[in-house]
């Protein structure tokens, strides 16, 4: 019974006065990592055509569009709602590749780890609750973490990082970008996954790997969804968005 009360509780206090009733329904209605992942996949993508920004979950729920660390932000947040951590792991490419950041869950019952993340290329999203360590999360993106020469790019990993440091700064609804977030995910102190032998080692993906790689799930410069009969389209915009 208080464990029932005190999730009640939290749903009250994240979802706030701020949100619609309609929203309201909707977020109640993502009850699993499952149910959340297929829906941040199919929000469109935030290419930033103004520029930089780190949009708060409720916006990206207006706009119905969001980038990486925006749809990791929306799912910590939805997760929370659900009584689970919000916690945030970032992915650390080399200076040859963007950065990506995931939304961490475990699985109750055996505590493994499994991340809801959005990106436009199929290798970089979600993670079932399967694995033992974050190392071992980590080095599930690493394969296929390519940059567009083919080169496996994934470096180090930080975190997790618990959103509720943010609470004071209205990290869910507020309007403004929420920098906070990301500063504080560069700040944190990354794990190497690679030796430095390791990385010079490491062989480049075949050019058959690398046309699947850069299949993307929305097109890069209109953010439309490509259909199936559109076949095979190279992405051009940033590498994990």
């Amino acid at each position: 019974m208080k464990k029932s009360m005190k999730r009640k509780t939290m749903i009250q206090k994240t979802t706030s006065d701020d949100w619609t009733v309609a929203e309201r329904k909707l977020l109640k209605s993502l009850s699993s990592p499952q149910k959340l992942q297929s829906f941040i996949d199919d929000l469109k993508p935030n290419f930033e055509p103004d520029g930089d920004e780190c949009r708060s979950p409720r916006t990206v729920l207006r706009t119905g569009k969001a980038h990486c660390i925006e749809a990791a932000m929306f799912a910590a947040m939805v997760l929370r709602m659900q009584g689970r951590k919000a916690f945030l792991l970032d992915l650390m490419a080399n200076r040859k590749d963007d950065d990506h950041v995931l939304a961490l869950f475990r699985d109750p019952k055996t505590k493994a780890w499994g991340a809801i993340a959005k990106s436009n290329h199929y290798c970089n999203g979600y993670r079932d609750p399967v694995y033992k360590t974050l190392r071992e999360l980590a080095m599930s993106y690493f394969h296929e973490y390519l940059n567009y020469a083919g080169e496996k790019t994934l470096r180090s990993f930080a975190g997790p990082l618990d959103l509720r440091q943010f609470d004071g700064a209205d990290w869910m609804t507020r309007n403004q970008s929420v920098w906070e977030i990301p500063n504080a995910l560069v700040a944190l102190p990354h794990t190497s996954l690679l030796t430095r032998a390791q990385e010079r080692n490491l062989r480049p993906a075949d050019e058959f790997v690398r046309r699947i790689n850069n299949i993307t799930r929305f097109d890069p410069e209109t953010g439309e969804p490509f259909m199936p009969a559109q076949g095979i389209r190279r992405s051009k915009g940033n590498r994990n968005m």
